[in-house]
């Protein structure tokens, strides 16, 4: 069966005046354009396509590759608005439509937004929806606390940043663990802080308790290198100062100080540390 939205390895059946026609050998035949016919080919070779619907509404195949299939969440640029919807670009001839109702603000031409790419089961049409807490469900969950798992950023609240968590739940960093500039559809590592009583996630953008200070070290370490040796930062040092130079917390920079300085790797001045 040719599955559209997918990448498909198809078998090359025929050439024809149009492009190739491909199989997946059992009824299913998609054309595959000429612009994307591969210089050197023989009937019955394989290739791998996407599939999705042209213009006409047909299934085609193309061998250009989509910023979002389905399934998948991303960030993608709206190109138009009309009275049917917003029209996003994919990375494909034909743009990706997002309708009214799938729209969790209004969309307007040149606007990023991150989008759930899905196939509607009425039309038989790719469509995207940037509604995309409607397609993650924390009732049962596959991560548990101190997992480390994917993240797609997803969008602000007044008490952090929603994200996405391995592609299948809602989590919430909160303000005071974003030691660095993160933007709605960014992907990063993170690790499960806390999973709450009512499933809700608790994600931090670096690794927790004993296990955050081994890299923190390495970090501070590579910095001290890098600085001739010495950071002008202390147990004095204000927050603010730690975050503005190392991305970290002043708790995760003191535990690390303290592992340093305990292997005799750094010594502690009173206006800094200094590499031994």
């Amino acid at each position: 069966m040719i599955h559209l939205g997918e990448y498909n390895t198809l078998e090359i059946l025929r050439d024809t005046e149009p492009g190739l026609f491909l199989g997946d050998g059992e009824d299913g035949e998609v054309l595959l354009p000429n612009r994307y016919v591969p210089e050197a080919f023989e009937i019955g070779d394989k290739i791998e396509v996407f599939v999705y619907l042209d213009n006409e509404e047909r299934p085609v195949a193309t061998t250009d590759k989509p910023f979002v299939k389905k399934g998948d969440f991303a960030l993608l640029r709206c190109n138009e608005v009309t009275k049917f919807g917003a029209f996003l670009d994919w990375g494909l001839v034909k743009e990706l439509f997002c309708p009214f109702k799938e729209q969790a603000f209004k969309m307007k031409a040149g606007g990023w937004y991150l989008v759930y790419c899905y196939l509607d089961e009425e039309t038989e049409r790719l469509v995207a929806s940037s509604k995309t807490n409607r397609f993650l469900d924390n009732k049962e969950l596959t991560v548990q606390q101190f997992d480390e798992v994917d993240l797609i950023v997803s969008h602000p609240s007044e008490i952090g940043m929603n994200v996405i968590v391995n592609k299948k739940h809602l989590g919430l960093v909160f303000k005071d663990d974003i030691y660095k500039d993160i933007s709605v559809g960014d992907r990063l590592k993170g690790i499960v802080k806390k999973v709450r009583h009512d499933n809700k996630l608790d994600i931090s953008l670096s690794q927790i308790g004993y296990r955050n200070i081994e890299p923190n070290s390495e970090f501070i370490l590579n910095e001290l290198k890098d600085n001739s040796g010495f950071l002008p930062l202390h147990d004095k040092s204000s927050p603010e100062e730690i975050k503005e130079q190392l991305q970290m917390s002043k708790k995760a920079f003191k535990k690390a100080v303290g592992s340093l300085y305990k292997d005799r790797l750094i010594t502690i001045e009173e206006n800094g540390i200094r590499l031994v």
